[in-house]
C-alpha cells in the first residue's frame, strides 16, 4: 500500500491502469473535472479520446470492446452528460458488451437537493446494467473499480456504471492496487452438469438432421476453434445470428448462412425441418425465431449458454448445457461419434439455388444502371479480401452489409443487434480503430443513421481515426420505407429524406470523400478509399426503393420467407 495520500481522482487513474486500461472515450464537465485534472498527468499511459457527444463515448467504448475483447471505458460528467450515455448502456446490456461507464456526480452533501446537473444515475441504469454503484468515498475507489471490471468482463459480459461523487474525487486516501475474482452470491459461470453433457451428445449422435445455431456467445467465449471441431466431428450444418456471423468463416462448408428475418433461406427453412436444434451462445431473439408458436416444434432442442436466465425464456429446451461454451463444446465434442449427414446437408443446396436466382444474383448484378446496396457491400468486402472489420449502423445498411460481406477473421462484425440503435455505427467504428489498429474498419450506414451522430466526424478529424465510411444514400429512411411498401400500401409517411451535401460536410472536417453513381466510379472510389491513409467517406448513391430480401414478415414463421415485395 502506498503511504502517500492521493485524491480519489488520482486513485481512479491508478486503478484503471491496474486493470490494464489503455484507452478511454470521454467528455469533460463540471462534476468530473477533478478526474480529468488527474488524467492530465497520465496521458502517457491512458489515451483519452475526446468525443463530441457522450452517446458517442458509450458507442465508441462498445466498438472498442467488441473488436478487442477487452473492457471499453468511457468517462463523462453528471446530469446530461451521464444521461447521454444511457442508450449506449442499454445497447451494451442487450448485446452483452463489456463496458464501464464512469460518470461524475454532485457531492454527497448535495444528493437529493436537485443540485445543478444532479440526476439519479444509479436508479436510471440499474435495470439496464449488470451493476450500478455510487462511489461516495475516495477510499472505495480501488475496490469499486476492481469490482466493476470483474463484473463487466466475467460470465455473460455487460455494462457497469460507476457514479462518482465529486467529494470522493477530491478527498485524500491511501491507495492499494486491488484485484477481484470472487463476489459472494455472484456466479458468472454456472457449474456444468455432466449428465446434461452426456444427454446432449446422445441426442446429437442419434440425430439425422441436426442444425447448429451459432450466436455471439461463441465469439465472447473465444470458442471459435471449439465450435469448428464440434460441427466438423458430427458433420452438422450451422446458421449464424447477426452478431455471430464472424464466429465461423463464411466459406466454411458447414456454414449455411445467416439466421433471422433477413437471413438466408436454407438455415431458416430447415430450422423447421431439423430433428435436433443446437443453439450455442444465442438467446432465441424474436428476429431469429419469428412466430414462436411455429418455431422448430418438430425438433429436440439443446441450448448451450452461460446465462441460466436465457434457458427456457423463449424456447422450451430438452437439454440445457450451462457453462462457458469454450469448455462445454469441447466436453460434448469428446463424446460425439464421427458422423456424416450428406443427404441433410445437400438439402440446403436447393434453397441456396433458389435464393441465388431470385435474390442474390439480381442484387449483385442488377439489371438497371443504378447501384444496388448489396453490390456496394460485396465490392467493399472483395476489395478488403474479406479481412475487414464490418461496423454497421441500423436499418437496410445493416442487413444488406451483413448479408453481402464475407468473414474470414474472428470478431469482424460490430453492430447494434438487440436494441437496434441508429447512430451506433459512426462512434462504434471510431472505437474499433483504437481496439484493432492493425485492421481495416469499414463502417456502413444509411443517410439517416449517419446524421444521428454525425458530430463524431469531429473526433475522426482530431484523431485521424482511419474509419472508412460507406454511406448508402437512398434518400429514404430505408428500412421503415420497405415496411411501409410491404405492409402499409406504400404510404411513405415521413420516410423520404432531404439530405445535406455530405461531400461538403466531409470537406469541413478535412476528411477525403467521393460520391459515386455508377459501377465504374464505385470500383475506382473503393480503391482510392482503401489506399488513403486515414479516414475516408464514400457516398454511394443507390437505388431509392431497393429492398432487403429475403424477409420473414413480422409475426411470420421462419419457413415462410418472402423473396420479393
Amino acid at each position: 500500500m502506498s503511504k502517500d495520500l492521493i485524491t480519489g481522482g488520482e486513485a481512479l487513474m491508478r486503478a484503471l491502469e491496474h486493470q490494464g486500461v489503455s484507452t478511454i472515450f470521454g467528455y469533460p464537465g463540471g462534476s468530473i473535472m477533478p478526474v480529468f485534472d488527474a488524467l492530465f498527468d497520465h496521458q502517457d499511459t491512458l489515451n483519452h479520446i475526446l468525443v463530441r457527444h457522450e452517446q458517442g463515448a458509450a458507442h465508441a467504448a462498445q466498438g472498442y470492446a467488441r473488436v478487442s475483447g477487452e473492457v471499453g471505458v468511457c468517462l463523462v460528467t453528471s446530469g446530461p452528460g451521464a444521461t447521454n450515455t444511457v442508450t449506449g448502456i442499454a445497447d451494451a446490456m442487450i448485446d452483452s458488451t463489456p463496458i464501464v461507464v464512469i460518470a461524475g456526480q454532485v457531492g454527497t452533501a448535495f444528493l437529493g437537493t436537485d443540485a445543478f446537473q444532479e440526476v439519479d444515475l444509479v436508479g436510471i441504469t440499474q435495470p439496464i446494467a449488470k451493476w450500478s454503484y455510487q462511489i461516495r468515498r475516495a477510499e472505495d475507489v480501488a475496490w469499486a473499480v476492481a469490482r466493476a471490471f470483474y463484473i463487466a468482463r466475467s460470465g455473460r459480459p455487460g455494462p457497469v456504471v460507476l457514479d462518482f461523487a465529486k467529494n470522493a474525487q477530491v478527498e485524500k486516501t491511501k491507495y492499494e492496487p486491488t484485484k477481484l475474482d470472487f463476489i459472494r452470491s455472484y456466479v458468472p459461470v454456472p457449474d456444468t452438469d455432466e449428465d446434461a453433457v452426456k444427454a446432449a451428445a446422445e441426442l446429437i449422435n442419434k440425430a439425422e438432421r441436426p442444425l447448429v445455431l451459432v450466436g455471439q456467445g461463441v465469439e465472447l467465449g473465444n470458442a471459435q476453434g471449439e465450435l469448428r471441431a464440434f460441427i466438423e466431428k458430427a458433420d452438422m450444418p450451422a446458421g449464424c445470428t447477426l452478431l455471430g456471423l464472424s464466429a465461423l468463416p463464411t466459406e466454411h462448408p458447414l456454414n449455411k448462412g445467416m439466421l433471422g428475418m433477413h437471413g438466408n433461406l436454407g438455415p431458416n427453412i430447415n430450422t423447421n425441418k431439423c430433428d435436433v436444434l443446437i443453439a450455442v451462445g444465442m438467446r432465441f431473439d424474436d428476429r431469429v425465431t419469428g412466430n414462436l408458436a411455429t418455431y422448430a416444434k418438430q425438433a429436440k432442442v439443446i441450448h448451450f449458454d452461460i446465462d441460466p436466465a436465457e434457458v427456457n425464456k423463449n424456447v422450451k429446451v430438452d437439454v440445457a448445457v450451462l457453462g462457458d461454451c469454450k469448455h462445454t463444446l469441447a466436453s460434448v465434442t469428446e463424446l460425439l461419434k464421427k458422423n456424416t449427414h450428406t443427404e441433410w446437408i445437400d438439402s440446403f443446396k436447393e434453397y441456396e439455388k433458389v435464393e441465388e436466382e431470385k435474390v442474390i444474383r439480381p442484387e449483385l448484378h442488377p439489371a438497371t444502371d443504378s447501384l444496388s446496396m448489396g453490390e456496394v457491400a460485396r465490392a467493399v468486402s472483395d476489395a478488403t479480401h474479406h479481412e475487414a472489420v464490418l461496423v454497421t449502423d441500423v436499418g437496410q445498411n445493416q442487413m444488406i452489409s451483413a448479408r453481402y460481406f464475407k468473414y474470414t477473421k474472428e470478431r469482424s462484425i460490430i453492430t447494434s443487434g438487440g436494441l437496434g440503435t441508429m447512430g451506433f455505427g459512426l462512434p462504434a467504428a471510431i472505437g474499433a480503430t483504437f481496439g484493432a489498429p492493425e485492421r481495416t474498419v469499414c463502417a456502413f450506414m444509411g443517410d439517416g443513421g449517419l446524421q444521428m451522430n454525425i458530430q463524431e466526424l469531429g473526433t475522426i478529424m482530431e484523431r485521424k481515426a482511419p474509419v472508412k465510411i460507406i454511406c448508402l444514400n437512398n434518400n429514404f429512411l430505408g428500412n421503415v420505407r420497405q415496411w411501409q411498401a410491404m405492409f402499409f400500401n406504400r404510404r411513405y409517411s415521413f420516410t423520404p429524406m432531404l439530405n445535406p451535401d455530405y461531400m461538403k460536410i466531409a470537406s469541413a472536417y478535412d476528411i477525403p470523400s467521393k460520391r459515386v453513381f455508377t459501377r465504374e466510379e464505385l470500383k475506382e472510389a473503393i480503391k482510392e478509399m482503401l489506399a488513403t491513409d486515414g479516414p475516408f467517406l464514400l457516398e454511394a448513391c443507390v437505388v431509392e426503393e431497393g429492398n432487403v430480401l429475403p424477409m420473414t414478415p413480422p409475426g411470420g414463421s421462419v419457413n415462410q420467407m418472402l423473396l420479393e415485395c
